[in-house]
């Protein structure tokens, strides 16, 4: 009766999970957040490439699913959704145009490459960070000679730990993102997803499927980091409440909010490059570089000022912060399952042991 009263340490040496079963209680809150945010992730999107669209003299033309091409358009036309729904006035307004002129569904459009991306991503991002963080805390606490039932960590370890896993998981799925985006920003048909590849090869090379990578680390390294530290700050600040569901849903929201804030001048960023991938100028044969960070954050404050480098702030804060609290409230749940399961088996072994000692004693 007394061991159901004890706080279970989940990184107690004895009775750790497995890299598989944090594979699996990574990818439930993967597929649920999938569903629940990418409407706002939609909206998001849309904000920032309606932007895009008004910042130069040069707009999206819709090509039967094929990639955006270049060309001067005095008239002042843009993207073919932004001509049918009118200029976005906002997250709300966008979610009623959008669900009204094309379609409830199309708020989930780039759901099914949204899942392929959040799949491997999530289970390499949490996986990764898992094993990165206990690494460094065992190494950390070995130079110190802590005794492994009661160590410490240090705060640069979430940081380190979070950012470095944030890098391998981006990597790997970039090519995917990139696609997601095109699909979100232009509402291209599922069809045209292997068109939209080849183009991007054919203009490109295959480097060009990682075309945006840079400014996506730019905006996901800082943003990994800043979440971790927090996450774990308030874990470490409220240890002697007890980290149920809700409370790891309230700090994850918490976390997650504050590195979006910190972030969003780089998620803009990110999305201006993805957009870019396609683009190319009508009359010539030759692919256009897409811009570097720095000429894209100058180009957007000389447009519309710091307000400009927050386009999308409403969205993604509202989109991230439920993602983030649905992502690791199940994912910490799914944790101690498999933890309590396994400190059970480990404790029933040890108490069968001491059994059969016992009778043959």
């Amino acid at each position: 009766m007394e061991k159901d009263t004890v706080e279970i340490d989940l990184d107690d040496p004895r009775f750790r999970i497995k890299p598989y079963q944090q594979m699996i209680a990574s990818c439930t809150g993967a597929l649920i957040t999938s569903m629940i945010v990418t409407p706002l992730d939609v909206v998001k999107i849309r904000l920032q490439a309606q932007q895009k669209a008004m910042l130069s003299n040069k707009c999206f033309l819709y090509c039967n699913g094929l990639m955006d091409h270049l060309c001067s358009c005095g008239n002042g036309k843009g993207p073919e959704w932004l001509r049918a729904n009118g200029k976005f006035n906002g997250t709300f307004d966008a979610l009623f145009k959008i669900g009204k002129k094309e379609g409830i569904l199309s708020l989930w459009s780039g759901l099914s490459p949204t899942l392929v991306l959040a799949i491997p991503a999530t289970i390499m991002y949490f996986v990764s960070y898992e094993q990165l963080r206990i690494s460094l805390k065992d190494y950390h606490n070995s130079k110190i000679n802590k005794e492994k039932l009661h160590q410490e960590q240090p705060f640069w370890i979430p940081i380190v730990a979070g950012g470095t896993a944030r890098v391998f998981a981006a990597s790997l799925v970039s090519p995917v993102e990139l696609i997601r985006t095109k699909m979100q920003s232009q509402k291209l048909s599922y069809a045209e997803l292997r068109q939209a590849l080849k183009t991007v090869v054919k203009y490109s090379g295959v480097s060009g499927l990682w075309m945006g990578l840079s400014s996506t680390l730019l905006r996901d390294v800082p943003f990994s980091a800043i979440y971790w530290f927090n996450y774990e700050t308030l874990k470490k600040t409220f240890v002697n409440f007890q980290h149920t569901f809700t409370f790891n849903l309230i700090a994850g929201a918490v976390a997650g909010s504050v590195a979006a804030l910190s972030t969003i001048p780089f998620d803009v960023v990110k999305t201006h490059r993805q957009i870019e991938m396609g683009e190319k100028e009508i009359y010539s044969d030759k692919p256009v570089r897409t811009s570097s960070t720095i000429s894209i954050i100058r180009r957007i404050y000389d447009q519309n000022g710091v307000r400009g480098l927050y386009t999308g702030l409403a969205p993604r804060l509202i989109k991230v912060a439920p993602a983030c609290a649905i992502m690791i409230a199940t994912f910490e749940q799914g944790k101690r399952f498999f933890q309590e399961r396994n400190a059970n088996e480990m404790l029933g072994l040890e108490s069968n042991v001491r059994f059969f000692r016992h009778n043959n004693t």
